[in-house]
């Protein structure tokens, strides 16, 4: 094969492959975007939830979101949640999911953990 051809069937392969970078990566944001746009919650478990000792928070907000914090650290996780009869799913923004079972309107069983609604 002559220079000039071999120039042009490489300059073919890597524009190709840039290509599908490219194509590949806008997918791969689109799917996060997806999954991290919330959906309006409209439920009776609205609001602020701390476990006994009070150094986590929790707030669950009308428009699908949560906010947690830790001790002194405010908004340590966030995320998107949804909340099925008693069963409530969450989808960290960093990209771990768990879940949790309201056993009575104001008590919350979630990771291990009792969260009590805030009054």
């Amino acid at each position: 094969m002559s220079k000039p051809l071999i120039l042009i069937v490489a300059t073919i392969i890597t524009t190709a492959a840039s290509l599908g970078a490219a194509v590949h990566l806008t997918k791969a944001e689109e799917t996060v975007t997806t999954q991290t746009q919330a959906k309006p919650q409209n439920h009776p478990y609205l609001g602020m939830w701390v476990t006994g000792d009070g150094r986590i928070r929790q707030e669950l907000l009308a428009t699908g979101r949560y906010d947690e914090a830790r001790g002194n650290r405010k908004s340590a996780y966030q995320g998107r949640y949804e909340v099925r009869g008693n069963h409530i799913d969450y989808w960290d923004d960093t990209g771990f999911s768990a879940d949790g079972t309201f056993v009575k309107n104001d008590v919350l069983h979630h990771g291990g953990m009792i969260f009590y609604r805030e009054k």
